[in-house]
């Protein structure tokens, strides 16, 4: 059993703890979460000597692996451009855990990620959630897979439109492919369901479990209009959605309040590099929050380096998000909302020992690293390493 004890623990789910402990038993996951407990023998017992306390954090949009950091264009297998409709995509497939973006996220505090194809084509594949620690992704996995990724806006139309023969060249050709695929999907499933077995088509056998609401639409969408398009689409087929980028959501919080998806926002740091990031900030998470939307923030990694994600809360923090919420959307947020909420986000009796000992708080002093870093109760980074 590991013991983390005389620690400022934040569970995210219940009040702080200003003097508390972490017990995480041999298979890994959390026993207990208190004030007070002795030690015995079988325990390894690590002091956090009053350091923060917290969850590891959860990034719920990023590339991280099949966009390698060090590879260029061999370590780009994250858009597979050949096809606007490319459903059969997995992740799993094309993730290189060898890779230094893994490292860095551990001694940042970011220890599970949704990882999975980029926004080139309208739909993309699956995304996975994996732990940020392993050299096998089938060994990585908490859930495969976790959401189906779709496009909306300029880069569809900017990948297949520039040669002016290949659609999409407009949002309208977007939202009809999404709409055909859809359609031909419903058939599928119904005529399977029905018992009449249609003949196989392994592209709409990949959107079975969207059908099915098993997992949502994860929809690319930055300007206003197009994060409208995906939850009108998602609306006309009874579908489950997240919002993803969502970098116009200060505009139309309201609308999106009643709406009722969760907004991953972000990347929010760095230039504006095309048109429809014309209103990223750092306050649309604020202004969301304050709506009533479910926020998570995003690095898009690697966008913004993943291992900046608690950095970027702390920008979201400093530009009006309340503190505490600040550190939700990097923890049970994420988790909660791309289907891993059972497993990490918290610090609770159950859940997987990934806990965080910080050197400082990472929101209150951008840069801080991890003094020591747990996953599944196993440390795998410590500052003095």
């Amino acid at each position: 059993m590991l013991l983390i004890k005389n620690g400022y623990i934040k569970t995210m789910v219940s009040e702080d703890i200003e003097n508390g402990y972490v017990l995480i038993g041999d298979d890994g996951k959390i026993i207990s979460v208190g004030t007070d407990i002795e030690d015995t023998p079988e325990m390894t017992v690590i002091d956090a000597a009053g350091r923060l306390v917290t969850p590891g954090c959860v990034e719920a949009h990023c590339h991280i692996g099949v966009h390698n950091s060090a590879m260029r264009w061999e370590g780009a297998d994250y858009n597979e451009r050949s096809d606007p409709l490319t459903p059969h995509m997995r992740a799993i497939d094309g993730i290189n855990p060898i890779d230094e973006m893994f490292t860095l996220a551990i001694s940042h505090g970011v220890t599970s990620a949704c990882t999975g194809p980029g926004s080139a084509n309208v739909v993309g594949g699956t995304f996975v959630a994996i732990k940020l620690v392993g050299k096998r992704i089938d060994k990585m996995i908490i859930k495969n897979p976790v959401a189906m990724k779709c496009a909306f806006g300029e880069n569809p139309k900017g990948v297949y439109g520039q040669s002016g023969n290949k659609t999409p060249v407009t949002r309208m050709a977007t939202a009809a492919l999404l709409r055909d695929l859809l359609f031909r999907s419903r058939n599928y499933l119904a005529a399977k369901e029905a018992g009449k077995e249609p003949s196989f088509d392994i592209k709409l056998e990949s959107m079975i479990p969207v059908m099915k609401k098993e997992i949502p639409l994860k929809a690319h969408a930055h300007r206003a209009d197009d994060i409208f398009t995906a939850i009108r689409i998602a609306k006309e087929f009874d579908l489950d959605l997240t919002l993803d980028h969502c970098t116009d959501g200060a505009l139309i919080a309201d609308e999106l309040a009643k709406e009722g998806y969760p907004a991953f926002v972000g990347p929010s740091l760095g230039n504006k590099s095309k048109i429809e990031l014309s209103n990223k900030s750092f306050k649309t998470p604020a202004v969301l929050n304050e709506a009533g939307v479910p926020v998570s923030i995003i690095t898009d990694a690697p966008v913004i380096p993943i291992e900046y994600l608690p950095m970027c809360a702390g920008f979201a923090y400093s530009e009006g998000l309340p503190y505490d919420e600040a550190w939700r959307a990097i923890t049970i947020n994420p988790a909660k909302h791309t289907g891993i909420g059972d497993r990490v986000g918290s610090l609770e009796k159950g859940k997987d020992g990934d806990v965080v000992i910080w050197c400082d708080d990472p929101l209150k002093n951008i840069g801080t690293k991890a003094y020591i870093t747990i996953v599944d109760g196993k440390a795998v980074y410590k500052q003095e390493d």
